[in-house]
């Protein structure tokens, strides 16, 4: 008799699970998310150390605790001569991941002298993985993916940017 009941309360719990189930899927909605475009916010130089030349680009700057939090995330896309400027008050090791991050992208860490310390290259769209810069860093220069090696970057090179 107990097994009975125990299968017949298993069968109810079962099914009542399957018809919440299907129930749910009937009433699906789907939620659009309203495309973040870039607006910039300022200009940024890169002198390269080793030959002279110079890379220019847009940047978006994340200045604030709602823009550095935020970042590049929720973006579909990014021009090859734009990027996303991070300022921090203060200098210490950096550990950025790609949480909500739809576009793969090059970070380069920066020194208080604007000076690269390091590089986390081709990182992972909507990867969790920590991408730490390994020196301390006051700032954080986000661009696509790839572009570090297009441009041949190197650790001593240098940026300067002014904010409109």
């Amino acid at each position: 008799m107990f097994s009975k009941r125990f299968l017949l309360l298993t069968f109810i719990i079962s099914n009542g699970f399957i018809l919440s189930l299907s129930s749910c899927k009937e009433n699906k909605k789907v939620i659009k998310q309203t495309e973040v475009t870039f607006k910039k916010e300022g200009e940024l130089t890169i002198f390269k150390s080793i030959d002279s030349t110079q890379v220019n680009l847009d940047i978006e700057i994340a200045d604030t605790d709602f823009d550095i939090q935020t970042g590049l995330m929720y973006r579909n896309s990014m021009d090859k001569k734009q990027g996303m400027l991070f300022v921090f008050d203060d200098v210490r090791e950096r550990f950025f991941y790609m949480k909500n991050t739809k576009i793969p992208l090059d970070l380069i860490y920066i020194n208080e002298n604007k000076s690269i310390v390091s590089f986390q290259k081709n990182a992972k769209p909507f990867d969790e993985s920590s991408l730490p810069s390994n020196f301390p860093a006051k700032y954080v220069l986000e661009i696509n993916a790839g572009l570090v090696d297009i441009w041949s970057l190197s650790v001593g090179d240098s940026i300067s940017y002014t904010k409109h």
